[in-house]
């Protein structure tokens, strides 16, 4: 019965759908440029650029000018050989147009044009055009100047000849199509960034950024002479390096120029960052691990043939290699294997080989011809060897089992009833006082909280071992149920909201920092995860009469005032008796509101109270402003730069009081809201 009463549907040959050009672009943007979001976005920028990039290392471009124009429109410009313009023998259309609206179409899938690109799938610059409300390139060539104008990838005539020209070179300028992306505001940090890694890669190239969106444009130049060597010192620039001497080594193999450099610091964070044929590779591949298979390999022979590891010692690990390490690897091939167009990974195997080989010879005579160098490399590794040791011992002592495998969870954790973690939360909140409150007002079935005594121990200083002896943190670790170090677990994470609650103040600031920076160096999957979160406190509660409200900035406390008066203003204005009397009523309850709240100040019979600290309210108002998932608001903590973060935290949370008193003092005129 079923079975007749199930109505067939259709599916023959006219319900298989062909899109052509472009229209795969605009279906399923999210395949070409990773997202619609604001990483989508800057996207568009990076693949035109790209093609630049490319230009440059081919060795044609030396100049490479981004504009960012009113409107939301942006402007790539270089000085390369320029887009060609002649007739396609296959389209019978002109080159730009077969470039620029057809995928999988471009100068890198063979010939001798390009023996290395980052752009190798030839869907950038298409797609680029196909999610653009409008596109114009312009190309110089042949002592030429050629033009062609599209609107969502569609051509609005040919390619046509406007002028005279005695330079080469492209200039594509586009607008994002506001009906795709969720929002159109690029970001200029973010651009300034990536354009300067770009620069760093290409010894000699200048790139230049204009923004010309303000009233006064905003001008960057980069130029980096010293290449990937310039790059290290950047990135180490707030260490303190423990080699007078880099290590660097540019080199063939097998066809493929490989480019390392590194320099070990007194820090023990590390700090990798590969590249194949100039594209950010953040997870890696076959070209990072060559580089450090060679480097664990050399280091253990030296040390060894030095006497640094006695015959029956265990050699040093990767980890013990890479503690305090700042390095550099840029690869160039012909044919790169990446994950996906956004090119995260690189899966050619041939380049671990190349890698490997090239550094593995150039590290072996670096360290035989800089002997103070080496020893300091070896003695960093033998004291990274005792702090594993010790941090082993310490976590075995604090993570001998699981929460749920007889480990004491923490005395102070108010733990919640279940036990799913995706409808989990735990409050990480400052003092006993409003650690009571959370108690008292939270949801028990859902709600844990673990209140914290003083500030935790700033964790950039200090190393695991010295970190698992404070007791606020261990406690932290043991109520997570990760785990920590390389034991660690996401799986076993025991709450899917981890929401850190301090003091709307400066010592709740610091706290909240102390804690960012503990998750960012020893939780970070927590972070990418997206399971922490910053609770936002109101910092005011308005009250008129039984009627009350919470401001959580000056500028929501003024207009909830301003609000309340025009409403009261408006019913004194009432002539009827009932409405008179209805006035005189909410008059009276103002008059009750006044003596019931004793701090505060008092303005026209509505009394404002400035809240000092969570432990001021009371359980009811702790959960209706903070607590409440209906009510409460909170920040969720994300790294969209996780190399600028790691910068950052070294600034503010690391040793040196100069890079630290610079970066206050050159935002100090830009500073809001510095006691929230």
């Amino acid at each position: 019965m079923a079975k007749e009463a199930k109505k067939e549907s259709s599916y023959s040959a006219k319900d298989i759908f062909v899109l052509e050009g472009l229209e795969p672009v605009r279906k399923r943007p999210g395949m070409y440029i990773g997202s619609t979001g604001p990483e989508g976005l800057h996207h568009l920028i990076w693949e035109v650029v790209d093609n630049s990039i490319d230009e440059a290392m081919a060795g044609y471009a030396k100049n490479i000018r981004v504009e960012l124009l009113p409107d939301n429109f942006v402007s790539v410009t270089d000085d390369g050989r320029g887009i060609p313009v002649d007739i396609h023998p296959k389209t019978k259309k002109s080159a730009l147009e077969t470039a620029l609206c057809t995928l999988h179409a471009g100068g890198k899938f063979g010939g001798d044009s390009y023996k290395v690109s980052g752009g190798l799938h030839g869907v950038g610059v298409s797609v680029v055009n196909a999610l653009s409300t409008s596109l114009k390139a312009e190309v110089h060539k042949d002592g030429g100047i050629y033009t062609q104008e599209y609107k969502i990838g569609v051509p609005q005539y040919a390619v046509k000849k406007i002028g005279k020209a005695d330079d080469t070179g492209t200039k594509i300028t586009f607008r994002a199509d506001a009906s795709i992306f969720t929002e159109i505001k690029y970001d200029r940090k973010k651009i300034i960034d990536h354009l300067r890694q770009q620069a760093f890669l290409v010894k000699g190239l200048r790139i230049e950024v204009i923004d010309q969106r303000e009233e006064i444009p905003v001008y960057y130049a980069f130029c980096f002479e010293g290449g990937i060597i310039s790059f290290l010192k950047y990135l180490n620039e707030y260490n303190d390096q423990i080699q007078d001497e880099p290590f660097y080594v540019d080199k063939e193999y097998d066809g493929m120029p490989v480019e390392a450099a590194f320099v070990y610091n007194d820090d023990t964070e590390t700090q990798e960052l590969s590249f194949a044929n100039n594209i950010y590779t953040p997870d890696g591949g076959m070209h990072l691990t060559g580089f450090r298979s060679a480097l664990t390999r050399v280091l253990n022979d030296y040390a060894r043939e030095q006497g640094y590891i006695k015959e029956k010692e265990e050699n040093f690990t990767g980890d013990d290699v890479r503690e305090g390490l700042v390095a550099v690897v840029s690869l160039k091939l012909r044919e790169p294997q990446f994950e996906g167009q956004t090119k995260a990974r690189l899966g050619n195997p041939p380049a671990r080989s190349a890698v490997e080989s090239v550094v593995s010879e150039a590290l072996k005579e670096f360290l035989q011809k800089h002997s103070a160098e080496a020893k300091a490399i070896v003695g960093k590794a033998l004291l990274a060897v005792k702090a594993r040791k010790a941090a082993k011992a310490a976590k075995e002592t604090v993570l001998r089992k699981g929460p749920f495998e007889g480990l004491t969870l923490p005395g102070k954790l108010a733990d919640c009833t279940s036990r799913d973690a995706t409808e989990s939360e735990l409050f990480i909140v400052e003092g006993d006082s409003a650690g009571g409150s959370g108690k008292q007002g939270r949801d028990r079935r859902y709600q844990a909280i673990l209140p914290l005594r003083g500030k935790i121990l700033n964790v950039e200083k200090a190393r695991l071992d010295k970190m698992l002896a404070n007791n606020e943190i261990k406690s932290m670790v043991i109520a997570l149920g990760t785990a920590i170090g390389n034991d660690f677990a996401i799986d076993k994470i025991r709450y899917h909201k981890i929401v850190i609650m301090t003091d709307a103040d400066v010592d709740g600031a610091h706290i909240c920092t102390l804690l960012l920076t503990l998750f960012f160096r020893y939780f970070r999957p927590v972070i990418e995860s997206g399971f922490l979160y910053i609770a936002q406190p109101p910092l005011y509660q308005v009250k008129s009469g039984k009627e009350i409200h919470y401001a959580f900035s000056d500028d929501e406390k003024d207009k909830i005032i301003t609000e309340i008066q025009k409403v009261k203003s408006q019913k004194s204005k009432v002539k009827s008796e009932s409405q008179k009397s209805k006035v005189k009523e909410n008059e009276d309850e103002i008059e009750e509101g006044k003596e019931e709240t004793t701090e505060g100040e008092n303005i026209k019979g509505i009394n404002v109270q400035r809240y000092k600290g969570l432990g001021e309210m009371n359980p009811e108002q702790l959960w209706d402003t903070t607590m409440n998932p209906t009510t409460r608001i909170l920040k969720k903590v994300n790294i969209d730069d996780a190399q600028e973060a790691d910068r950052l935290f070294d600034i503010l949370m690391g040793e040196k009081v100069a890079p630290r008193k610079h970066f206050i003092q050159s935002r100090a005129t830009t500073v809001k809201n510095l006691d929230i």
